[in-house]
Formats: structure tokens, sequence, C-alpha cells
């Protein structure tokens, strides 16, 4: 966003300057009659180009270690700007630690918290910025910090739990690939060598797996440049709106995998929706930042869906079991919780119970995955091994 500084009298009268971030003069002008500064003057600062080179990458650890400490301090009754000076000096991290200090700085020269962390999206998303927001509105700060700790704690072991699901096949099916690779590029053609001495017609799959030992050896570097070029089309693929969308599709219909990725957004989106709302936000802002943290455009694009329906009078509950990803025990819980005015409690419900699910998802794909590969590598390797044996095999049989 755009720096624009500005000059302008408070209610008593007293001159006041600065600086603030925002999309243009009149969400500045709004932001400043929040702090009741009446504005003279605004001069729209040119932009800035930011190299980010030799930047040390915000983990999502860093800013759940930040709120907790941040909420900690505010619950001691400590004073905010203290708190934030406290937490610079003891980030390890140093582009977390510059982020900090400038928050603090734009606190010092009278902005709100909300404000100062606005400016800085690569650390704090909307959604964190929004909550803030609220709980500075509803003079409950502490409150809103501690139930933003939590959020992020639970929203960050799911992440984990279910990257680690994905590591552990993707490790082995990738050592099991590269040792198929070494084998064929190095052992069978020591095989071939010898075979091309006898002067016998060689079995059908000995001639398979020799032809696909050659063409590896052949075209290697085509295949390493065609490799390349898919990965690349996969991602230039994956970036269109179309193309998300047709490849999130295919993700839910995956065996096993499909079934995880659906209770992790649904256990994200719920959790989500809950906080926002528990916090003060309200529902058709909630729902527009939730939509942008789904992680997939199937539910991203059901959010959207409820947002209308919401605006045109209706409920949530239609547009969310059109999309197929939310199960009828969840559309059914949430249409009850609408029902009750109890919505945010009732999606607090359904997202601790979906935790359990992603854990029971998790061990399901991990305890199917690792037969499968076990059973993979015996074929391939086991294949190789008697295409390359039966050859001998026939000549023992033939001296016999």
């Amino acid at each position: 966003m755009p720096l624009f500084e500005y000059k302008g009298k408070t209610i008593a009268g007293a001159a006041v300057s600065g600086a603030l971030n925002a999309k243009n003069r009149q969400e500045l002008e709004r932001m400043l009659r929040k702090r009741s500064i009446l504005v003279t003057q605004v001069i729209k600062k040119p932009s800035q180009i930011k190299l980010n080179f030799g930047k040390k990458k915000i983990k999502k650890i860093d800013i759940s270690r930040f709120t907790r400490q941040f909420a900690t301090m505010i619950s001691a009754g400590l004073p905010m700007v203290q708190c934030l000076e406290i937490l610079a000096k003891q980030s390890e991290n140093p582009e977390m630690r510059k982020i900090i200090e400038e928050v603090k700085e734009s606190v010092q020269s009278g902005a709100t918290l909300s404000e100062g962390l606005s400016k800085h999206k690569r650390a704090f998303d909307d959604l964190y910025v929004n909550m803030v927001e609220a709980g500075e509105i509803g003079g409950a700060l502490d409150v809103i910090l501690v139930r933003l700790a939590l959020y992020r704690e639970k929203a960050d072991a799911l992440i984990r739990k279910v990257k680690g699901a994905m590591v552990y096949p993707a490790v082995v099916l990738t050592v099991a690939l590269g040792v198929t690779f070494a084998m064929l590029v190095f052992i069978v053609p020591v095989f071939a060598k010898m075979f091309a001495g006898l002067g016998t017609e060689l079995p059908t799959p000995t001639k398979i797996i020799l032809g696909i030992s050659n063409g590896l050896k052949a075209n290697f570097l085509n295949m390493i440049v065609g490799i390349i070029s898919l990965i690349f089309l996969f991602k230039w693929y994956s970036r269109r709106p179309k193309g998300r969308l047709t490849i999130d599709k295919l993700k839910l219909k995956i065996p096993y995998m499909g079934d995880l990725i659906r209770k992790s957004s649904v256990s994200r989106f719920t959790r989500t929706l809950a906080t926002l709302l528990s916090s003060g936000v309200s529902i058709l802002e909630a729902l527009e930042i939730t939509a942008k943290t789904a992680g997939n455009m199937v539910v991203q694009n059901a959010i959207r869906k409820a947002v209308l329906s919401i605006a045109e009078g209706e409920t949530i509950t239609a547009p969310l079991k059109e999309s197929g990803v939310f199960p009828p025990m969840v559309t059914q819980m949430i249409s009850v919780g609408e029902k009750t005015g109890g919505l945010d409690e009732m999606l607090s419900k359904i997202a601790d119970f979906y935790d359990e699910e992603v854990d029971g998802a998790v061990a399901a794909l991990t305890s199917i995955i690792e037969p499968v590969i076990i059973v993979f590598l015996g074929i391939v390797m086991g294949g190789i091994l008697i295409a390359m044996y039966l050859p001998m095999f026939e000549i023992i049989g033939k001296i016999s």
C-alpha cells in the first residue's frame, strides 16, 4: 500500500502530523477520523521498490510464538509499547524483530495496533488484523489475543499433521524410484554386456528391461528437460484460477489422500469462522476472510456463494451442501447453529471433532501407504532381477 504523509488537527485544536499506509486518501481520512483527527493536508509519497534478497523467511511458528507471548503480557497488564519492545528484543528471527519494532513505532506515533499490523501483510494476514481490530473496538484485546493464539496453535498443529502424512510416502517413493533408476542405468548394463557374449535369443522380459535401460541411457538429458518442463507447466497451470480449481477437485478424489484433504479443509474452515465470529467480526466479513484462507478452490467457491446467499437474506447451509466437500453432519450442525444463534459454538465443536478425524485419516493413510510401497518395490525390483536371471536359468537348463 502507498504511504501518505498528513497534517491535521485534533478536536482540541492541536496540530498533528505523521505518515500512514493506506489504499487511498479516503481510507487514510477514515483511519484518522477514528482517532478524532481532522485532516488538513495529505501528500502521497512515491512508491519505493523493495528488494527481499537476503531477508530471512518469517515462519508460521514465529507468528504463533509472538501471539502467545503478546497475549500473556497484555493479560498481565503490561503497556502495549513495552510488550512490543520486549518481544522485539526476544525474537530470534531478525526479520520478525524488525517488523515488531516497526509496529511498536506505529503505535508510539498514535496508530492503533491493528493499523500497525496491517502494514506487514507478509506476517499478519487479514484474519489476524481483523481480529485485533475487533478486540480493540470491543475493549477486549487481551481476550482476543488469547483466542488468536489458541487458533494459530491449533491451525499450525493441523498443518503439521497433514504435512507429516505426506512427507513419509514422498520420501519412501523418492528412494524407491532412485533405486530403480540406479538399477536400470548402472546394474542392468553389466548384465547386458554378459548376455551379448552368449549368442542366444533372450527371453521377452529380459528384452523389455534391456530396452528400458537403453532408453534411459540414450534419452537421459531429454527426460530431465521433459520433467523440468512438466513441472513448470504444472506450476503455470496451477496459478490460473481454472487450473487451480481443476487440481483442487482432483485432490479431493484421490483415495485416502482426498479424505484427509477434505477433513482438514472442513476443520480449517470451521475453526477460522468460529474464531472470527466469537471475536465480534461480522458474518459477511468473517466469511470473506475465511474464503481467502480456505486453501482449496472448491471450498473457497462454496464460501463465496455463502456470502452471496447471506447478502440475499438466505442461510449459509445450502451453498456449503452443494459444494460436495462438507459432509451432511457438518451442514446440519451449521444449520442448527444458525437457527439457535450459537453458530460460533457449533463451529468450534465441529472443528474439534474434525481435528480428531484428521488424526484418524493420517493414521489410515500411513497404514495403507507402507504396504503399497513395499509391494511396489517388490514387484519392480523383483521383476528386474528375475528378467536379468532368466537367460542364466535357460542356459543352466540346457547344460543340465
